[in-house]
């Protein structure tokens, strides 16, 4: 049971299980001395999360199962998410590089582009993707089993698993794992639901541009694709409720809504669709300032825990409002036994989070004590320039009391940003006032993902701005912005010479 998916793509065969009907070896074997049984580990889902349990159980000694009711296995990552957009933002850059570039004497023209033949290569990446990350492991590991199906909980040690021809069997855990992942939110808006409208893999895997295409939705995935389909020729119209990445620092916004009007795609803010039509042929929407057309409307507003369906009542395992199950940092839930990783749990919805929890869950389940710190988690948004943060905003830090002090170096004092002529954006250094000690980094920048992961070290290591600034970095390096903006909280860096220590 994973992320929703719509694409059609290669499929997968299960390993034969020598137990008849597939059945799973019973936790309470009568007249087995339990000592000598494999822990058996159930996990419902086929994605990261659960891949990542899988093999860290079956390390510790267990046998494991994974139940899996989709097409296909990997969940949503391998198959309609990071994977197949990154290659769909990968081809947007290129083909804007060619249309428009920076250098005196380097020609630009059109781009000559078929979306049909980009989306066969997504495709074909997927599968092979798919295959070598999931289906192989599942082939070569004697430890892992398949079984397709879609899974509810009769008891805590009990899962009830309807497989795709109707029929149903009762499977029996030690320990389980939820890796169930997540489903785009649709939001309520009247007309919407009877019209064609694209989520994140229609508009993936889409073998046709749109002349208009218009997005509601202002956070990660809206915005990427948003970016992408302007950059491969369509018009684009994003439609955000409030403003680009606003639970963010505010300046991520302000700045990256000036490099997308700059490139042509119109932000609408503070704007909500109230209806929608479709005449066969063209959109209409309604909206607080005024009617918008377009041939093609890409929703993007967030995504939901896939937990609906599995009766956790049944068991009383914990929710919160949202639907998410509750663990801790062992990923455990409240009920002994039963552990939940990825997008259906109340973590953030990155696919490093959901394999790093899955792992942790694994280990725990065969008696490790693993847990899960995002203290310093870093995030990237895939746009271009790109936007990545670590830590605390000085909001954050803020409501935990701490008193902070920061700096903002503009990317036009960052050398290698100025020798590539792409000086947009900026690096915003926390820090904490009292010590000095680096607390959180936000950055928009072309390439600003490959730098974040500098600032998560520097905070996991409790430097100071000092510190920081004090390390030796390459020059040219969009890197060295990190010391750059370091040495702007004790020096003036306008008026120091390249490179200078």
């Amino acid at each position: 049971m994973t992320c929703s998916q719509t694409t059609k793509t290669r499929g997968y065969k299960t390993k034969e299980n020598p137990l008849p009907e597939n059945k799973v070896p019973d936790s309470c074997c009568e007249g087995e001395d339990s000592s000598n049984r494999a822990l058996n580990v159930v996990i419902i889902g086929s994605g990261s999360g659960a891949f990542a349990c899988a093999i860290k159980a079956a390390e510790g000694g267990a046998k494991v199962t994974l139940i899996e009711g989709a097409d296909v296995i990997g969940g949503c990552c391998v198959n309609v998410g990071c994977v197949p957009s990154k290659i769909l933002i990968r081809a947007a850059q290129l083909a804007q590089q060619q249309r428009i570039n920076p250098f005196a004497g380097l020609e630009n023209y059109a781009p000559q582009l078929s979306r049909a033949l980009l989306a066969q290569q997504q495709t074909a990446r997927v599968e092979e993707l798919r295959v070598t990350k999931y289906q192989d492991i599942l082939e070569t590991n004697p430890a892992l089993n398949l079984l397709k199906g879609w899974a509810h909980f009769k008891n805590a040690n009990t899962l009830l698993v309807r497989e795709n021809d109707g029929t149903a069997q009762e499977i029996h855990a030690d320990k389980i794992l939820i890796a169930t992942g997540s489903t785009p939110t649709i939001p309520h808006i009247d007309g919407l639901a009877e019209t064609p409208y694209w989520t994140s893999t229609e508009a993936l895997f889409a073998k046709e541009l749109p002349q208009h295409l218009v997005v509601i939705g202002s956070s990660v995935v809206a915005l990427e694709i948003a970016q992408a389909y302007r950059r491969l020729g369509s018009e684009v119209t994003v439609l955000a409720r409030h403003t680009l990445l606003y639970r963010s620092d505010p300046l991520l916004g302000e700045k990256l809504t000036a490099c997308f009007e700059k490139e042509g795609i119109r932000v609408l803010t503070n704007m909500q669709a109230t209806k929608v039509n479709h005449d066969g042929s063209q959109f209409t929407l309604e909206t607080n300032a005024g009617a918008l057309r377009c041939d093609r409307l890409l929703v993007s507003t967030g995504r939901h825990a896939n937990t609906g369906q599995l009766k956790l009542d049944a068991v009383g395992i914990r929710t919160n409002k949202k639907g998410e199950i509750v663990v801790n940092k062992r990923m455990e839930t409240n009920v002994p036994g039963i552990y939940a990783a990825g997008d259906c749990c109340n973590m953030p919805q990155f696919v490093y989070v959901a394999a790093a929890a899955g792992s942790r869950a694994g280990i725990n389940m065969t008696g490790g004590d693993a847990m899960l710190d995002l203290s310093t988690m870093p995030a990237v948004i895939f746009t271009d320039p790109q936007v990545a943060t670590v830590g605390l905003t000085e909001e954050q830090a803020k409501t935990k009391g701490i008193t902070t002090d920061s700096r903002v170096l503009d990317m036009v004092h960052v050398p290698r940003a100025l020798a590539n002529f792409e000086t947009d954006g900026f690096i915003k250094l926390v820090i904490e006032k009292t010590s000095g000690r680096l607390i959180g980094a936000q950055i928009l920048a072309h390439e600003g993902g490959e730098l974040i992961q500098s600032a998560a070290l520097a905070i996991r290591n409790r430097m100071t701005v000092t510190e920081l600034a004090d390390q030796l970095f390459p020059y040219l390096t969009m890197v060295e912005g990190l010391k750059l903006c370091a040495q702007t909280f004790n020096r003036d860096v306008k008026k120091l010479s390249c490179c200078a220590g």
